[in-house]
């Protein structure tokens, strides 16, 4: 039942690190090199990573330079910025892109918090099932006879102040990109 338990909590803390990591790809309006990650560019026969093929900064909260460390890839990056969908305008300056950052809508912000929020949702869905599929083993382990009834009771409850400490977590994280949307 430990087994059980510690490959759980292992599986939950993954699905909170997966939220997590979900959030940082949202706009926010200020301008974070985060944004960029999901960016793979085309190059050199393979797509590969922005960020393992130039500097990213930001120079100011609304703006963002990516300073290739090949010239060459200047315009693939581009196009691998334009076809990321961000709703970023990158413009080519010398040697650097800069992306500019626009502020966000209020329409814009509002279907952000409610993407962050199904976002969590579907978060607390993976703990969920994590937590039911740990019970069905619980309960297998009852009915071979290699766990006691009471065994499976405290496996159960421990399992959900597992979920309950995970949920929490995921609450937080909805919580703190809500505010950063939502504040001007």
């Amino acid at each position: 039942m430990e087994n059980i338990l510690s490959e759980s909590k292992s599986t939950m803390e993954k699905a909170v690190d997966a939220t997590r990591k979900d959030f940082l790809g949202i706009r926010t309006g200020r301008a974070t090199p985060t944004l960029l990650d999901a960016v793979k560019v085309d190059c050199y026969g393979s797509k590969m990573p922005l960020k393992q093929l130039a500097n990213i900064s930001t120079p100011d909260k609304r703006l963002l330079i990516i300073q290739p460390w090949d010239r060459n890839l200047i315009k693939d990056i581009e196009k691998a910025v334009i076809k990321a969908n961000l709703g970023l305008t990158p413009t080519i300056d010398g040697a650097v892109i800069r992306l500019p950052i626009p502020p966000l809508t209020e329409d814009r912000r509002k279907q952000l918090v409610k993407t962050v929020k199904k976002r969590g949702e579907d978060g607390k869905v993976a703990l969920r099932n994590i937590r039911r599929d740990a019970i069905e083993k619980f309960k297998k382990m009852e009915k071979k006879g290699e766990a006691s009834e009471d065994d499976v009771k405290r496996a159960q409850e421990k399992i959900q102040k597992l979920i309950d400490q995970h949920t929490s977590e995921v609450d937080k994280l909805v919580n703190t990109k809500t505010e950063e949307i939502t504040e001007i």
